[in-house]
């Protein structure tokens, strides 16, 4: 079996997002009382109530989870997700010696938390890795259930968890900055894996349409296809540029285009994802 090499570089994001994610956790959201999901808010359960080092039980109860797994998900793409675990969990009982808190207001712990948990797994996630964990069993599960979105498995896992703790210690409000601590560590890591802003579909109707295209093409590096249209008043033949560019290329684009034709008609959508060259990697799985 051939295992992937990872670069220096690599190597330092997994460390730097291990520590980061600990951290959030150990210093911000445990003291207060805000439930992570997976594995590590199982963890943080059975800890109120047995007072077992949470690091501790998230290797108890990952391991399993690996064994199961490993044979239907294979070895390589679990090998990852263990160290990133293996090195989070270690991580967050060495803090727990410090018995530092970092503060004692929950709201500023689920905002902090939530931008610390997202930084670290957005370095891990930029590196192929995932933290294990609920993480292999969403994998697992959607090759089942294909039509189902990887996020959704996340989710209602997630949910379970945050309901056990709500039912168990009846901290509905720990429930409610839980909530707030999810959002903004998944649009954390949305901006740590995507860049800041989502990438636009600009259709670009013009006369000129070859000189927008080569504008675009030598100036933006970006590609452009043309797509085969027809006037509805003068029914011509009349080609669309269709171009995908990121957020801030938006004004670039409106200036060439300006430029070559200042009749043209352009618009812009957004687009929720985009796979291929300049963009996400059309590779990398869910």
């Amino acid at each position: 079996m051939k295992f992937r090499r990872y670069s220096f570089l690599d190597c330092v994001k997994i460390v730097v997002g291990a520590v980061l994610a600990a951290a959030g956790f150990q210093f911000f959201t445990l003291p207060n009382d805000i439930v992570s999901g997976g594995v590590t808010g199982l963890a943080q359960i059975i800890f109120l109530l047995t007072r077992v080092p949470v690091g501790v039980l998230i290797i108890a109860m990952n391991i399993p989870l690996f064994v199961v797994c490993w044979k239907r998900l294979g070895l390589n793409s679990l090998i990852g997700a263990l160290v990133v675990m293996l090195l989070n969990s270690v991580l967050i009982d060495l803090f727990a010696l410090t018995k530092l808190v970092a503060t004692d207001e929950p709201l500023l712990a689920a905002v902090y938390g939530g931008v610390l948990n997202g930084l670290g797994y957005g370095l891990v996630y930029t590196v192929g890795m995932t933290g294990g964990g609920v993480d292999i069993v969403a994998k697992l599960l959607r090759r089942h259930y294909p039509h189902i979105n990887f996020g959704t498995f996340l989710l209602l896992m997630n949910v379970i968890v945050v309901l056990t703790f709500a039912v168990l210690f009846r901290k509905y409000d720990s429930c409610m900055y839980t909530m707030i601590n999810m959002f903004i560590s998944t649009r954390v890591i949305n901006l740590v894996l995507y860049g800041p802003g989502v990438s636009n579909v600009c259709y670009i109707i013009s006369d000129k349409s070859e000189k927008i295209k080569d504008a675009i093409t030598c100036e933006m590096g970006r590609g452009v296809t043309f797509l085969k249209a027809e006037g509805a008043w003068s029914h011509q033949d009349r080609p669309v540029i269709l171009c995908v560019i990121k957020r801030p290329e938006i004004a670039r684009l409106r200036s060439l285009v300006r430029s070559a034709d200042p009749d043209a008609f352009v618009i812009v959508t957004e687009a929720k994802d985009v796979f291929g060259k300049g963009f996400e990697s059309i590779l990398s799985e869910d």
